[in-house]
């Protein structure tokens, strides 16, 4: 193997160890958010300080993959698809950072309603399902970019408005509920930022979705609307 084989054999093993630590990254957040749910479904609160002790794992994951793409940028100057794999991940860490952040926020949400006493599920809102279909989101868009399959991402992009809809009507019924019986305003203002936060995750994996397509096809598809019809 001469020299410039060599360079390049090197340059693509730190490629895919780049790859590898982004999927791990997401794994972490998954297992996250999964816990955050599964707390307010069983009032588990113990896993809540778990919950927040891997976020700063998650913290500390992106700020590596962020040295190895600006270490990588700077010692290996790639071009066309391998600069555009190096950008999109390092903006994929940034919304697997935040997705993180929400799951964090939902997990304090739980503790703060179970702490006072009450019971989440006592108000029927479909908090577990919308988690689920966000969950999947994010599930699907670490696939897509783990295979590069614009086709998937395309699919999550589009799946994120169902998402989204479902989000607005827990936010209609539960400001039914607190018309109707003021005393339930706190835990339902509380359920209120959980979803949100749910809502979030979903617009995150949608994100990651979207540098999958820029990766494969370097076409930047944010803040495009589909067309009406």
């Amino acid at each position: 193997m001469n020299e410039s084989q060599h360079l390049s054999s090197q340059f693509d093993e730190e490629l895919s160890r780049l790859r590898t630590h982004v999927l791990q990254m997401g794994g972490m957040v998954e297992t996250q958010v999964s816990a955050g749910i599964e707390a307010y479904s069983s009032g588990e609160v113990a896993s809540v300080k778990s919950i927040v002790e891997a976020d700063r794992k998650i913290n500390d994951l992106e700020k590596a993959i962020d040295d190895d793409c600006a270490h990588i940028i700077a010692k290996r100057q790639p071009t066309a698809s391998d600069l555009r794999l190096v950008l999109g991940i390092s903006k994929i860490v940034t919304d697997l950072e935040r997705a993180g952040d929400e799951a964090k926020k939902i997990a304090k949400g739980v503790r703060r309603i179970y702490e006072a006493g009450h019971m989440p599920s006592q108000y029927g809102i479909g908090i577990r399902h919308l988690a689920e279909a966000a969950l999947n989101l994010v599930r699907q868009s670490l696939d897509a970019f783990a295979r590069l399959d614009v086709a998937l991402a395309q699919a999550v992009i589009k799946a994120d408005s169902d998402v989204d809809t479902e989000f607005k009507s827990i936010i209609r019924q539960l400001i039914t509920h607190m018309m109707e019986d003021p005393r339930t305003i706190t835990t339902s203002i509380e359920i209120i930022n959980i979803a949100r936060a749910i809502e979030r995750i979903g617009d995150h994996a949608k994100n990651v979705a979207e540098q999958v397509v820029f990766v494969v096809e370097g076409r930047d598809i944010r803040h495009i609307k589909e067309p009406t019809k």
